[in-house]
């Protein structure tokens, strides 16, 4: 099944997918041993600079022979597209949806880079994501002036024909300073006028049940990126301090059994199931 059918047949049952980012093999690999663990399908994103680390054609390679080794159902995503340039890489290596972010440009400019970004991807078959609102960044804080309006919504989708969108209804980006707090009124007025599954960025920190009621209110796709990077590198932290071992072997599997276990945790939270 193509991404941007999994997403409306999810928006039709009140449903979410999990997309988590990976940074090397082993987030690679903790994320997919979730999901096969649960028989649930997982979205694999890969941002700019992690592109920039692994190269291009290493990450996008190593993510397809993954999600073939491990028997998993899973698409491979670019994850805040900053450029054209970058959107036709990544479609040209084969991934099944990208993001254009231009949230921070006026409407106008936005709706103009994404028509274009989806005219592009629409020759590859592939599923573009963009943003409207601000989504702070991290350390910033977030305030209701960026929240995406319904009515902008509606606009913004019927003029470029993005098959999925990112609203700002009071997540940000890497964790929070003080509790986070969704506007799920919000969340509700745009998916009934926004005819497109809707996404949540920031998800790192959200408390399960706030989660949940996003999701049962139109959020179609939840982004998870801080909290892997974290379960990672504090239990391959952990492990470097209590011992000396140098064969990689021995110290990285720990840290992705870390990883798998926190994937395992949001999937269940995600679709409201507990083993």
């Amino acid at each position: 099944m193509k991404i941007k059918d999994k997403l409306y047949q999810l928006k039709s049952l009140k449903k979410a997918v999990l997309a988590a980012n990976f940074y090397n093999f082993e987030t690679l690999s903790g994320i997919l041993l979730a999901s096969v663990r649960l028989k649930l399908p997982v979205i694999l994103q890969l941002s700019e600079s992690s592109i920039q680390y692994m190269g291009l054609d290493v990450a996008s390679s190593m993510a397809k022979a993954a999600i073939r080794e491990y028997g998993a159902e899973a698409w491979l995503h670019l994850d805040h597209g900053s450029t054209e340039l970058m959107v036709r890489k990544c479609l040209d290596a084969g991934f099944d949806s990208v993001m254009i972010d231009a949230s921070e440009k006026p409407i106008a400019e936005n709706i103009e880079i994404t028509g274009h970004v989806v005219e592009i991807a629409s020759r590859y078959g592939a599923c573009v994501e963009a943003e409207l609102g601000y989504v702070a960044k991290l350390g910033q804080k977030q305030d209701n002036e960026g929240f995406t309006q319904p009515d902008d919504a509606l606009y913004f989708v019927e003029n470029t024909g993005v098959h999925s969108l990112a609203v700002s209804i009071g997540s940000a980006h890497g964790f929070y300073r003080q509790e986070p707090r969704l506007d799920i009124g919000l969340l509700a007025a745009i998916s009934k006028r926004v005819p497109v599954p809707l996404v949540l960025h920031g998800s790192s920190g959200i408390p399960d049940p706030m989660l949940q009621e996003a999701i049962l209110n139109g959020i179609c796709k939840v982004n998870l990126a801080t909290e892997i990077k974290n379960t990672y590198i504090s239990t391959l932290r952990k492990l470097l301090e209590e011992n000396d071992e140098i064969d990689l072997r021995k110290i990285f599997p720990p840290a992705t059994h870390a990883v798998t276990e926190l994937i395992t945790d949001k999937l269940e939270t995600i679709n409201n199931i507990r083993l």
